[in-house]
């Protein structure tokens, strides 16, 4: 089986689309006036809920990729759900040769989780706060199962966003 067979097949799964972000650590942790880290976010459709007791999911992070760097050293991140009218969210944080992250935020509507730090997407469907309890290796990806210690439901309106065929998506 070639590799563009499997992404064909896989193709024809429909998943939700969610924003993984996390805050970097100040850059200098033992000066109280360093500047704070930058935030970081990601475009992900492999994100699944895991376990009800203790709540845990788990998102799929290509290898080397500059949120499986992050996470790696800081255990704390959120995943906003996002809706059928957030498209443009998620297109912006999955381009391949982006412009800086503070950018990629500068005008989305986002508050600070409390226990994350980690930017919540203002209006998604859903958004959990997660501490990493494992990470598991995964041919090219790493695979971070992640507690939920929060989880809140903004009330947005419209469905969500999916991706099927190598394009966004929505129901109906």
């Amino acid at each position: 089986m070639s590799n563009d067979e499997f992404r064909a097949a896989m193709s024809r799964l429909a998943a939700g689309v969610v924003l993984v972000t996390a805050q970097e650590p100040p850059l200098d942790p033992d000066d109280p006036m360093a500047p704070a880290g930058e935030d970081v976010g990601m475009t992900a459709t492999a994100f699944l809920s895991v376990s009800l007791d203790p709540p845990l999911v788990m998102v799929s992070l290509r290898t080397g990729s500059r949120m499986d760097d992050l996470l790696a050293e800081q255990p704390l991140w959120a995943v906003s759900v996002l809706t059928e009218s957030q498209r443009h969210i998620a297109g912006r944080f999955a381009m391949k040769g982006r412009i800086s992250d503070r950018l990629l935020f500068e005008d989305i509507p986002c508050t600070r989780g409390r226990e994350s730090g980690a930017p919540l997407v203002g209006g998604a469907l859903a958004a959990l706060e997660c501490r990493t309890e494992q990470t598991v290796a995964a041919g090219d990806h790493t695979l971070v199962i992640g507690r939920v210690l929060t989880a809140e439901l903004p009330g947005a309106d419209g469905g969500p966003l999916l991706y099927f065929r190598g394009r966004y998506r929505q129901l109906g």
